[in-house]
Formats: C-alpha cells, structure tokens, sequence
C-alpha cells in the first residue's frame, strides 16, 4: 500500500514554526517537506534565509527526489513550488482540501484550504510514487 502523503503532511499541523527546522524544536517548509517524505535532513544545504533568490537552489533539491508534473493540476501529495514575493519562495504539500505548509507569520504548520493564492513554479510527485 502507498504511503498517504497528504494524511503525513496533515498529522504536522499545529508544529512550531522554526526558520531552517527539521523536527526538534519545529519545521520551516523544507522541513515539512523531508519529513512527510522521509528524506534526509543533509540532502538540502541548511544556510539558506528566508528571502533570497533559490529557485536553482529549491530545483535542484526537488529534482533528486521528485520528478517534475509540469503545470497541471496538483493531486494529493504533490510538492508544490510557490513565489510568495519576488524574493520569496515557499513548498507546501497539496492535500484534497488544500495545502500543508509552515506558516512563518502565525508561527505553525498550517493547512489552507483551496489553492494557494501565489504562482505556482512547478508541482513535483514524489519518483517512487506511481500515478
């Protein structure tokens, strides 16, 4: 049986917020995403600020582990890739009512219902799944 991601992504809700996070203490949005997806803490560089420009950054660390859908529609379980300003960028975890991510301004992982308000730069699926 697969893993449900989505249900994982979920079962974090209400998790302390912490800027670079990996589970002790709390989760940023990359955090949510190694640990719904069981992926090692180390596979992406820790030295990373909130603002900044890492797109290339954030695609070559989605690309080892997820493969690219393109631009349809996410599913349950998809990684998506989010612009939250033009120095931002942002990863939540597509569940059917919406999206799992940490949420730096109320301090928790959250989920918002419906799709996100900001660009989505691309929606990954984790290899291993098939779909």
């Amino acid at each position: 049986m697969p893993l449900d991601y989505a249900e994982r992504a979920r079962a974090l809700v209400g998790t302390r917020f912490r800027a670079q996070g990996r589970g002790v203490g709390g989760f940023d949005c990359v955090g949510v995403v190694l640990a719904v997806f069981g992926l090692a803490p180390q596979s992406v560089p820790r030295d990373y600020r909130l603002r900044g420009e890492h797109e290339a950054t954030a695609r070559s660390f989605l690309e080892r582990s997820f493969r690219r859908v393109g631009r349809t529609v996410p599913v349950a379980g998809d990684v998506m890739l989010m612009r939250v300003a033009a120095d931002q960028l942002h990863l939540g975890v597509r569940t059917a009512a919406g999206f799992v991510h940490a949420h730096a301004g109320i301090g928790r992982v959250v989920e918002t219902p419906g799709m996100p308000d900001w660009p989505l730069l691309g929606i990954y699926r984790i290899r291993s799944r098939s779909r």
